[in-house]
């Protein structure tokens, strides 16, 4: 049995790393590409029918994609996209919630509204993954793309706290909204305070105590887990935990974990989040016949227009929320005028097609139980767990393919004043160059460095790099000629770094230095090259 689970999961992992290198060859999204390359291999006789358990995605997936996302999601930018963040996040979630759970009444027989605010909390959170994917290969303004990974942090927690809520009425028969909208503030605003204790905690291990690398990044793997487990045993947000305690510990990581540990640790993140992202990805293509066999004797056709038109109704929902939550702000408050400049309408229209429903909507409606208190079937399941699939299907792959197409079609220019991710890198290397040229300067130093032939070297090198940087930084708003030459210098510097491997190995074949000094070395010919990489 192990070994078959084992063969299993590693089969799994084998097909998502195929389907993802093909997904790149035909440059589709990986998660849509996933998802479709999924649902084909669920026809394929003998296959296995996999079941979610949602406890499984909800603890061991959810922890560590949420809190990737926090360490890579800069907090100036979230606290000043904080509004249409929030409106997003919960205003949304809310509104479509409400919205879903009057018409799927009316439009589905024997449905209640509390079942009605149950799929509305399943259906309402994007997926993050599956739009920065596609996004990141796109070129769209900075705050929209900050807006969208914002809302993505914080929407999981809403949308599953409305889940949670819906599924106490339906399970108990009770429901206050004054009790819910208490509960709502408590178990968010609690949930950030034990996400917030435990990331002191952790940083002061990071920090005070000996550790190496290898237990840094081993605590780091450890820490969302640590968060989401000690809220959700208090019954608090384990989202908000993980995500208030993510974005802290980045924020102070320069602090906490020293160069070594960063780097690792990044490397081992990189590939942990890949291989979760595509699992789950893969997983919701091959849940369609586990969700088709507990439909029964349901008419599937039926079921399906339901799902086709509730997807049309939260779309549109969300287009609408958009345009009002981005431009009636800016009618109301003449600071929101003065301070920001105005998304348009090309802004929120890309906002509201990049909402892709994913893993958290599928592993949402796979905890609803089987059975009521009083012994009874659960409501309607089997029609929440298609049409939640049929969501995904249109909102995932339909929009996910049309995205890239709505984006090069709006053809969307930077709306803030904002310099070039290159511009900005260059900018900071020259401040830090002569930051650390002014300290060499003190007069303290200056015995020092006249006996230190290593640090005279070195200062003599930062003064020759500024010139350089300087005259990179003034190429940026260069004529097309210039922009030419600094391609084909990076050509040249790719060229040397290869040439330099080679001698690399040429003296390991001669044995004239120790294998792992030399590995050091190529280690910082990688970091060289990959400065010029990001660059670009």
């Amino acid at each position: 049995m192990v070994h078959e689970y084992l063969l299993l999961i590693v089969g799994l992992l084998l097909a998502v790393l195929l389907l993802v290198m093909l997904g790149q060859k035909l440059k589709i999204s990986y998660p849509i590409f996933l998802v479709i390359a999924g649902l084909l291999l669920s026809f394929v006789p003998g296959m296995p029918h996999i079941r979610i358990d949602p406890e499984l995605v909800f603890l061991i997936f959810l922890p560590p994609i949420l809190y990737e996302a926090a360490w890579y999601t800069s907090w100036h930018d979230f606290w000043k996209w904080k509004r249409p963040i929030s409106l997003l996040a919960f205003g949304l979630v809310f509104f479509t919630s409400l919205v879903v759970a009057y018409f799927s009444v009316a439009l589905i027989p024997g449905f209640t509204l509390a079942l009605g605010f149950l799929l509305g909390g399943i259906i309402s959170p994007p997926d993050a993954v599956a739009a920065t994917s596609v996004l990141k290969s796109i070129k769209i303004p900075k705050r929209l793309l900050t807006i969208l990974e914002g809302e993505s942090l914080v929407n999981d927690a809403s949308s599953l706290i409305v889940v949670k809520f819906a599924l106490a009425a339906i399970l108990t028969g009770h429901f206050s909204l004054q009790e819910a909208v208490g509960d709502f503030f408590l178990l968010a605003g609690m949930g950030i305070v034990v996400g917030l204790v435990i990331a002191f905690v952790v940083y002061a291990i990071h920090k005070y105590l000996p550790t190496t690398p290898s237990i840094d990044t081993a605590l780091t793997l450890l820490t969302p887990y640590l968060m989401y487990v000690g809220a959700e045993h208090f019954h608090f947000s384990g989202v908000m935990a993980v995500v208030s305690g993510g974005l802290y510990l980045s924020y102070q990581s320069h602090k906490a974990l020293s160069f070594q540990s960063r780097m690792q640790a990044t490397a081992v993140w990189h590939t942990l989040i890949f291989l979760i992202n595509g699992t789950v990805f893969i997983l919701i293509g091959l849940e369609l016949p586990v969700i088709v066999e507990d439909l029964g004797n349901t008419p599937k056709i039926q079921v399906i227009y339901y799902g086709i038109a509730i997807s049309l109704l939260i779309i549109a929902i969300r287009f609408v929320w958009t345009y009002v939550s981005a431009h009636l702000p800016r009618l109301l408050f003449k600071s929101i005028r003065e301070n920001e400049k105005s998304p348009g309408w090309k802004g929120p229209f890309i906002i509201s097609f990049a909402a892709m429903r994913g893993v958290v909507s599928l592993a949402a409606v796979f905890s609803i139980p089987l059975l009521l208190t009083s012994g009874e079937e659960f409501p309607q399941r089997s029609i929440l767990l298609l049409i939640t699939f049929v969501v995904i299907l249109i909102t995932l792959v339909g929009q996910g393919l049309l995205l890239p197409f709505v984006v090069k079609w709006l053809n969307m220019e930077e709306i803030d004043d904002i310099a070039s991710e290159e511009e900005q890198l260059v900018g900071i290397q020259l401040q830090l160059n002569k930051t650390t040229l002014n300290y060499l300067s003190d007069k303290d130093l200056v015995d020092l460095i006249e006996k230190n032939m290593l640090l005279a070297n070195y200062k003599a090198s930062l003064e020759n790099e500024i010139p350089i940087l300087e005259e990179k930084i003034a190429s940026l708003d260069c004529d097309e000629s210039e922009k030419n030459d600094v391609h084909l210098f990076r050509q040249e510097l790719h060229k040397i770094y290869r040439m330099q491997r080679n001698e690399l190995a040429r003296l390991r074949n001669e044995k004239l230095f120790s294998d792992e000094i030399l590995r050091k070395q190529g280690e910082m010919i990688d970091l060289h090259e990959a400065q010029i990489s990001n660059s670009h």
